[in-house]
């Protein structure tokens, strides 16, 4: 694309916080329409790009440029709201150009070209329909009430009330750090659909896989203070990636080669008297200068052997809990087994956390029993995570004024084990509140997963951690002998490790599948579907006689008896399908692969939905003649 059709672009970006440099030459551009995903390390400087990009932070070199007139909303980590204003004017405000059009349109200033003008202005930027997308946002992103000062709300609140505010104005670039943290898998699905069809541009930074290979139309990698693009969603991305880092090799290894040759040349002590001799010895030391690429270090995730469990872990009979307005939930049967892990999945305030406080023991039921092993011990991680002191250091966070760090049956320094979490020698000894966000998450894991128990209770594991930190937490999740329990939003993270589904559907309902999480949203398609098939049939209808419900043929018969086996298969082809491509591995190896079996993934989730489709009508006509008929 053409640099003049750019809405914003930034060119050789430089920043940095004391010693640590942060962007070093970094230039991006973003386009219309376009849906940019920013991923890279925690620490790599997303974030700080993100705020130069919104202006609310200056660059130590570099500039950015901006289309004349160019409309930005902005969600940030740490956004800030009215916090003596309520929900309503908070929102409201993220319109307030708008708004102020409306104004100065209704007082009828000016002549009536300037107020035609005024209306036309008004209908572009959609004004009109202010109040009708103030609505659909309230509920959507099922906002507090309008009437609530926003300073006492969760923190969840404030981010969903920040989110609405920066959607509310419809702004031709969107520019949004970490959209899907505190939003529950619903709302997600809901904005995953709103940002698909946005007119303008989108600029996301997310650990959210599902999210950003869904959305992404191109990709932007924050890595040594450079920004890398590559065309395409975050699984062709890894593809390019993987390309990238191969020739990167190469290269250093023809390097190195060259290297070597020439050294011992170098050592024989050749004086440079002839031009082709100090040529070439100026080549040695051009080529020896060069930098070699940068090494991804991983988070070495360690969680240690846990104590033995019991025959029983925790186990529910029939379990309530009754609050002054209803039954959050009721007659629970639920228990937990040793080597699996349970997601646990709803809208906010449904009862997943007092669901977990019950598992503990902390909370005493209404109705029902709990029973916890006698070697059961939990590790809990809630969602406020273990606090930080902000004037202590990270060694000190983390030691307890030790040299050694216990874990399990194993000692290691305390030095070494947060090597093993990123932390170089000179950050070990920084203070808390100077690290960086991505830092602190790495740091509250290292604390964390030193502690002993064989009941690991995680709530929302995958808030602020980046993507390659997230993939080696599934990895150490799935490998921990103990038992795991995980409240998240996360679909990828959810269907990598969970071997069980608990969901709060509302209503006081929880349904327990076994599976991952797009098994269970499967089966609850399925239960929907039926259940309008069953509504559809038993609603009165005045017909004639003429007019009764047929009855199934044999054929039809024999078709819906067998259709659920057709379904279960057609859905474990999906399913292999889908695990294929979301395996990193495959890009590295299958590349070529890639595009015939993404068609062929579309073809067989049609089959699919057409098999549910055609079980719906069959399950229709079956209900409806045998209710007219026991009439």
């Amino acid at each position: 694309m053409a640099a003049s059709n750019a809405l914003l672009s930034a060119h050789e970006l430089v920043l940095s916080f004391g010693t640590h440099q942060v962007l070093d030459g970094a230039t991006v551009a973003v386009y219309p329409e376009e849906r940019i995903g920013i991923v890279g390390r925690n620490g790599s400087g997303k974030t700080s790009l993100l705020k130069i990009l919104a202006g609310s932070e200056a660059p130590d070199q570099g500039k950015v440029s901006l289309r004349s007139g160019l409309v930005k909303g902005y969600l940030s980590q740490e956004f800030t709201l009215d916090e003596e204003a309520s929900v309503l004017e908070n929102v409201r405000s993220g319109a307030a150009a708008i708004l102020s059009l409306i104004e100065r349109y209704e007082r009828g200033e000016g002549s009536p070209e300037a107020i035609e003008a005024l209306s036309n202005e008004i209908e572009t930027v959609d004004g009109w329909n202010l109040d009708q997308r103030v609505e659909e946002l309230f509920q959507t992103l099922n906002l507090p009430p309008r009437d609530r000062v926003v300073r006492y709300l969760s923190g969840g609140e404030k981010r969903r009330v920040a989110l609405a505010r920066a959607l509310v104005a419809q702004p031709e670039l969107l520019i949004l750090d970490e959209p899907t943290n505190h939003l529950d898998t619903e709302t997600i699905d809901w904005l995953e659909d709103y940002l698909s069809s946005y007119r303008g541009a989108c600029l996301f930074v997310t650990h959210d896989r599902y999210f950003l290979d869904r959305l992404a139309t191109r990709v932007v990698e924050v890595a040594d203070g450079k920004c890398f693009t590559h065309d395409g969603n975050y699984g062709e991305y890894l593809e390019a990636k993987a390309i990238r880092q191969q020739h990167a090799q190469n290269t250093e290894r023809r390097r190195q080669s060259f290297l070597r040759r020439e050294l011992d040349w170098v050592r024989a002590g050749v004086k440079a008297r002839t031009t082709k001799s100090r040529s070439r010895l100026d080549h040695f030391y051009a080529v020896k200068s060069e930098q070699a690429p940068t090494e991804e270090l991983n988070v070495d995730l360690i969680i240690p052997d846990p104590p033995t469990l019991g025959n029983v872990i925790v186990e529910t009979k029939g379990v309530g809990i009754d609050l002054a307005e209803g039954f959050l939930f009721s007659h629970l049967d639920f228990a937990l087994e040793a080597n699996t892990v349970t997601g646990i999945v709803g809208r906010n305030g449904l009862g997943k956390t007092t669901l977990l406080k019950l598992l503990m023991g902390e909370l005493e039921p209404t109705e029902g029993t709990v029973r916890i092993g006698k070697r059961t011990e939990f590790n809990y991680v809630d969602q406020n995570r273990i606090a930080l002191d902000p004037e202590k250091s990270v060694l000190e966070e983390v030691s307890d004024q030790s040299e050694m760090v216990q874990l399990g049956s194993e000692q290691v320094s305390a030095r070494g084990y947060l090597r093993r979490f990123l932390f170089t020698d000179e950050r070990i000894n920084t203070r808390v509140d100077l690290l960086s966000g991505g830092e602190k998450s790495r740091l509250m894991l290292a604390k964390i997963l030193r502690r002993q128990g064989n009941v690991l209770i995680l709530d929302e594991p995958t808030n602020d951690l980046d993507l390659p930190t997230l993939r080696l937490l599934e990895e150490a999740l799935l490998a921990f002998p103990g038992c795991v329990l995980v409240v998240s939003h996360d679909r990828y993270f959810l269907d990598r490790v969970c071997d069980r589904i608990v969901a709060f559907e509302g209503q006081g309902q929880v349904d327990v599948t076994p599976g991952n999480y797009s098994y269970y949203l499967q089966k609850r398609r399925e239960r929907e579907r039926l259940s309008r098939a069953v509504e559809a049939s038993q609603k009165p209808k005045k017909k004639k006689r003429a007019d009764r419900p047929r009855k199934l043929t044999w054929k039809e018969e024999r078709e819906l008896e067998g259709m659920e086996e057709t379904i279960m298969a057609a859905e474990k082809a999906v399913e292999a399908l889908e695990t294929t491509l979301n395996d990193p591995d495959f890009y590295t190896t299958r590349a070529h692969e890639a595009e015939a079996m993404h068609a062929s993934l579309a073809e067989k989730r049609a089959a699919v939905v057409a098999l549910y489709e055609r079980w719906e009508a069959l399950e229709a006509i079956r209900q409806a003649f045998e209710t007219a008929k026991s009439r």
